[in-house]
């Protein structure tokens, strides 16, 4: 009993602390990783199969049609967008107040984009050849999760968050200017590697 209650010292008050904001972290923080790495595995994947199909001179690297190039694409992008939402609905659930609703707010920004942008994007396609159609759709969609980075990087002064955004829009108007099969190999290389291995230095500090 007098082992419980003597004082602590400071160094083993210094660890107490430690470990309860180590534990309040990993409670209420979402693991910055599972935000960035299914995000750079389906750009690399889908991107990837989208730049063998057109190729950097208009012919294809691979028997790879554009329907299944697409379907790889947006199959790999939803199984990124379940990941995150699970990731970001599960941290919002140990919330309450102004940060719940910032992160609610945030979230419906996402897939409420992504639908206005597909309603003005099928408006267009239509009346472009195949290349330059695949490329609005895909250049829009980069513009899209760019945009959403950054702001989501203003909600909550992220600045490693703010330079991806930024990074990604560099890279989708050079590869929207060069072309379809540039903006693929640019989006699968740069962006998705890049989210790669943003992904693997957060994911090393938090095991720290």
């Amino acid at each position: 009993m007098e082992e419980d209650d003597r004082a602590l010292s400071p160094e083993e008050m210094l660890r107490l602390i430690d470990r309860q904001d180590s534990a309040a972290v990993r409670r209420f923080v979402p693991d910055t990783s599972l935000l960035y790495l299914p995000w750079g595995l389906a750009w690399l994947v889908g991107f990837g199969a989208l730049f063998l199909h057109h190729g950097l001179s208009g012919r294809p690297y691979a028997p790879i049609s554009i329907d299944v190039a697409l379907a790889v694409l947006f199959g790999a992008m939803l199984l990124a967008g379940a990941v995150n939402a699970f990731v970001l609905w599960r941290t919002g659930n140990q919330v309450r107040g102004a940060s719940q609703q910032r992160g609610m707010m945030y979230g419906l920004a996402w897939p409420t984009g992504f639908l206005t942008m597909s309603m003005i994007a099928e408006r267009f396609a239509a009346q472009l050849p195949e290349a330059e159609r695949n490329l609005l759709w895909a250049s829009m969609s980069i513009m899209l999760v760019s945009v959403l980075y950054m702001a989501g990087a203003a909600v909550w002064h992220d600045w490693p968050m703010f330079a991806v955004g930024i990074w990604t829009a560099v890279l989708n108007a050079v590869g929207t200017a060069a072309g379809a099969g540039w903006h693929a190999l640019l989006i699968a290389v740069g962006g998705g590697g890049g989210f790669i291995v943003v992904g693997l230095v957060f994911s090393r500090r938090a095991r720290r």
